[in-house]
């Protein structure tokens, strides 16, 4: 048996739209929604009384996709919004740009750190997007 592709990665976030409307204004193709919760999505998360409304966007290209997931039950479990990088677990997301000043300002979202030339070959950025998500952007350069 042989791995084939990642097909996608969840995203947790507390407002469906505010982070669809984040992911849209990064250039993702925002899919249609869906609410979902039965037994089997309990059995699948390993949870009781799942219900969550979530939607499937996909990048320009077609080769990456997210599945943004809101929880409507069970309460969400906090997480720290704040978290640094260096913290354990999945803790960013990279997406190749055009023009990283361009996607930057039409995103609502803070820097982490700053916009570096990394050696003459990109211009990179660590920035917060919904619930403290770090997403980090990639402009390559000549």
């Amino acid at each position: 048996m042989t791995l084939l592709r990642m097909d996608h990665v969840g995203v947790i976030v507390s407002d469906l739209d505010e982070a669809l409307a984040f992911f849209a204004a990064l250039g993702f193709k925002i899919g249609g929604r869906m609410t979902l919760g039965d037994e089997r999505v309990d059995r699948i998360v390993g949870l009781n009384g799942v219900r969550n409304t979530m939607a499937m966007i996909e990048t320009p290209d077609g080769h990456s996709r997210l599945e943004v997931i809101q929880f409507l039950s069970p309460a969400v479990r906090e997480g720290d919004a704040g978290a640094p990088a260096n913290t354990l677990g999945l803790r960013h997301l990279c997406f190749a740009v055009d023009s990283l000043e361009d996607t930057l300002a039409r995103l609502d979202a803070e820097l982490v750190g700053e916009i570096v030339d990394y050696g003459g070959s990109f211009k990179l950025c660590y920035l917060r997007g919904p619930d403290g998500i770090i997403v980090e952007l990639a402009e390559k350069l000549s």
